[in-house]
């Protein structure tokens, strides 16, 4: 989980959030870049982001990938469902799935939401079949998504 941290540097009223927004929306950015944006010295930003790191706010730095460029025409969220006692089970199983990119546990509509991704329709149907198996699942929610909005 990502905590954005309101630290503020009174002087140019430039807070934690400001860089982290930049570092989201592109990763690449030099700190020299950061601080000619937000007007502030270099220093002050690699100060400031070292920092951040340090108390783990920054967790750490990623790639965005577009999956149709390497033949993965579908990127999906599956939402699942499970009896509360198989709950620990089914992540432990679905964690050894190496179709499976990322688990996240969920108290929204789901309890726990996979992201995947697939070359076609038949291989998502394959996974989702291999994955009605497992015992305690009760539901199984998928939603291709399309576009990437923002």
């Amino acid at each position: 989980m990502v905590r954005l941290s309101n630290h503020t540097n009174l002087k140019n009223k430039i807070t934690d959030v400001d860089i982290i927004k930049i570092l989201i929306n592109d990763g690449r950015r030099t700190f020299v870049e950061i601080a000619k944006e937000l007007e502030v010295t270099e220093t002050a930003i690699r100060k400031r982001v070292k920092r951040m790191e340090n108390e783990g706010i920054i967790e750490g730095y990623t790639v965005e990938i577009n999956p149709r460029k390497l033949g993965y025409g579908i990127k999906v969220l599956i939402g699942i469902d499970t009896t509360p006692q198989r709950y620990i089970s089914t992540i432990q199983k679905l964690k050894r799935d190496s179709d499976i990119l990322r688990i996240y546990s969920s108290n929204g509509d789901h309890m726990i939401m996979l992201e995947c991704w697939f070359e076609d329709d038949d291989k998502l149907a394959s996974f989702m079949s291999k994955i009605e198996t497992i015992d305690g699942i009760t539901d199984i929610c998928p939603a291709i998504l399309t576009d990437i909005i923002k």
